[in-house]
């Protein structure tokens, strides 16, 4: 898989997140910044962003992804916003 690929599968499944993605195939990280994370659990949003890629997992397609999720206000805290 692309990283792109990988990006947009998380922007479909999660409208209006910004998504970085990098990796070399198999093996992606991810950084998902997204207003739905706002009082939720760090597991629940890994849960949100694995459910976006759930098939390519499945069928091997997807070996690995390493999720960073932050909602807008913790980017920016981190002066990336």
């Amino acid at each position: 898989m692309e990283t792109e690929a990988v990006a947009e599968l998380i922007r479909i499944g999660l409208p209006g997140a910004t998504v970085q993605v990098s990796g070399d195939g198999s093996h992606f990280d991810a950084v998902v910044i997204s207003e739905v994370f706002e009082g939720l659990t760090p597991i629940k949003k890994q849960r949100l962003v694995m459910e976006t890629v759930k098939p390519q997992i499945a069928s091997g397609e997807l070996h690995a992804l390493s999720i960073k999720t932050l909602t807008p206000t913790q980017w920016a805290d981190q002066g990336q916003g």
